[in-house]
């Protein structure tokens, strides 16, 4: 299995550099990536991050790139999450908002989401920041989003799996609470996987205590897509 992933993702590297450099890839506009990339290496690079999600292995970023349409289509819904991920930068400048795919990686550091120390109570200065991001989410109804908490490694792995899952169900709480749609929602405590910075340092670890979304399109905006492209 090891292998196999290994070599999907080489075939994959390799039909990227056909089109663009790896540069490019991360920041040029995703409406284009859609059509180009997307159609040509949207099934294999499904079979090698999709299927990790939720096992320590990608996380919201492995979400994001899982359920690739592609063609045209692609092109429509990639579009879309140019515009919301740029509405989300505007809205709350210190997230981290990354574009893959047909899909928005946000990352909210201990900066813009903080809960109480081994609790997962969200303090004022995290429902405040939240609140930013509730007018966007509301703008663009036809996403899902994952929730995905996170610990550092301080403490028994077991425990920070379940308050890493407690944390994202706060944060879904919270947006619930202020008029989202909780069926948009699916939350995922991954405890001290995927770690983004060092735990050998306090500054690592705070990196490593955050909150991620995976913000995909759902059903309606796909289909919608695809009359729009004329499938």
């Amino acid at each position: 299995m090891k292998n196999t992933i290994v070599y999907l993702l080489a075939t994959l590297f390799t039909i990227s550099t056909i089109f663009t450099s790896c540069t490019a890839v991360k920041n040029s506009n995703n409406t284009q990536k859609g059509v180009a990339i997307g159609a040509v290496a949207g099934g294999v690079l499904g079979a090698v991050l999709g299927n990790n999600v939720g096992k320590g292995g990608n996380g919201a970023l492995g979400a994001v790139l899982g359920g690739v349409i592609g063609g045209v289509a692609g092109g429509v819904i990639g579009n879309k999450m140019d515009k919301q991920a740029r509405e989300i930068q505007t809205a709350l400048p210190g997230a981290e908002v990354e574009r893959v795919g047909e899909g928005i990686r946000l990352v909210l550091g201990e900066n813009a989401v903080r809960f109480d120390t081994n609790k997962s109570t969200l303090t004022a200065s995290a429902k405040a920041n939240l609140d930013k991001l509730v007018p966007v989410f509301q703008s663009y109804a036809d996403t899902d989003i994952v929730i995905y908490g996170y610990t550092d490694i301080t403490g028994k792995p077991e425990y920070n799996l379940t308050l890493s899952e407690q944390r994202a169900i706060s944060v879904e709480k919270y947006l619930e609470s202020k008029g989202l749609n909780m069926s948009r929602f699916k939350m995922i405590g991954m405890g001290i996987a995927d770690p983004i910075a060092t735990n050998d340092t306090p500054e690592g670890r705070s990196q490593n205590r955050r909150v991620e979304f995976a913000i995909t399109a759902n059903e309606k905006m796909v289909e919608d897509a695809k009359k729009e492209a004329g499938n």
